[in-house]
């Protein structure tokens, strides 16, 4: 008759080694992953908030004049470059509500991306 004894054999250490590796590895390159989606979530959101910016300057514009949209501030425009990010925008020449789009490019690992909102302008 064989007694046992406690503790663990040999083999069941290796065996909790191996997938105590395996689950390292995997949170591993989750992290990385995790890191560089907060990195484009932040660019993404600046360019986001810098055509806000931009449209709200050209409602404003739009309204300091008596009729609406006549002042030479209110126009198509761009590129103008606020750090790592580019705004251009084009206001349509005519109409009521006008049609105002404005484009923030940034640069990314994999090339150029752009954010763009568009808006009427009532005029």
């Amino acid at each position: 008759m064989r007694q046992s004894s406690p503790g663990f054999t040999l083999v069941e250490v290796m065996v909790a080694l191996i997938v105590l590796t395996v689950g390292i590895l995997a949170l591993t390159g989750t992290s990385s992953l995790v890191t560089r989606m907060i990195g484009r979530g932040k660019v993404e959101t600046q360019a986001a908030l810098a055509a806000s910016r931009r449209l709200e300057l050209l409602r404003l514009a739009a309204g300091a004049t008596n009729p609406r949209c006549l002042s030479a501030d209110f126009a198509s425009g761009g590129p103008v470059t606020m750090g790592r990010l580019e705004e251009s925008w084009t206001v349509a020449p005519s109409g009521s509500p006008r049609r105002v789009r404005v484009t923030v490019t940034y640069l990314t690992i994999r090339g150029s991306r752009s954010a763009v909102l568009e808006s009427a302008v009532p005029c």
